[in-house]
């Protein structure tokens, strides 16, 4: 009994590192590229005179489908900008998720929703790679410069796939760059959107005239 016994824990040990092996193969690889060390700075950069008209943002809900009832993450809200004019898209039957990593502007967006009188925000205080969102809760996600600041952008957005509704779209704005210097090549976006399990269903280049921006719109694969 010794000799098959021995046998099988052998057979059960090389099944278990074929399993081992077979996960690790479909794990999607993270790039090696530089990323940008997240803003923590004074919150008030982002409130710019004219930052509405530059970025054309009325036009970017149109395209992200941000409409009233709508639900929709800001990732990586920093001040509120973007989240309170979602916010007032979606309106009262709607929902803004204002995620970020920074306890500071979570803090910020809570006393800015709450002066504003916008009781459709939330906040969600995220980790580096999780961005805390629930599954199945957002119609459309927004990531507003802040794409090249994920370390690990293949396997936060992987993990963001379950909070995606049926139909539900992603939209990026970010500045072609190397990765440190607070910008991403758009090419290494798309790659590394794919990796994650998502298809480019759009791009434009109306978001800044020096044609160094860029707005991409993604949907699951």
């Amino acid at each position: 009994m010794r000799g098959p016994g021995r046998g099988l824990w052998v057979v059960v040990a090389v099944a278990m590192l074929a399993m081992a092996g077979g996960a690790q193969a479909t794990r999607a690889p993270e790039p090696d590229r530089p990323t940008s060390t997240p803003y923590a700075g004074d919150l008030s950069i982002f409130e710019t005179p004219g930052r509405d008209q530059r970025l054309q943002i009325d036009r970017v809900m149109d395209l992200l489908k941000i409409t009233p009832g709508k639900s929709v993450a800001d990732i990586g809200a920093g001040s509120g900008w973007f989240t309170v004019r979602a916010a007032r898209r979606v309106g009262s039957a709607g929902t803004v998720y204002a995620e970020d990593i920074n306890p500071q502007a979570i803090q910020h967006i809570e006393q800015r929703v709450q002066a504003e009188k916008l009781a459709n925000v939330k906040t969600v205080h995220g980790t580096p790679d999780d961005t805390k969102l629930a599954p199945g809760s957002v119609d459309a996600v927004f990531l507003l410069k802040v794409y090249h600041e994920i370390a690990r952008p293949v396997a936060v957005m992987q993990q963001l796939r379950a909070a995606l509704k049926p139909g539900g779209s992603v939209g990026i704005i970010d500045r072609n760059g190397n990765g440190a210097d607070h910008g991403l090549d758009r090419a290494v976006v798309v790659q590394e959107m794919s990796d994650a399990g998502y298809r480019l269903t759009a791009k434009y280049d109306f978001t800044k005239a020096d044609g160094q921006d860029y707005f991409l719109i993604f949907a699951l694969k």
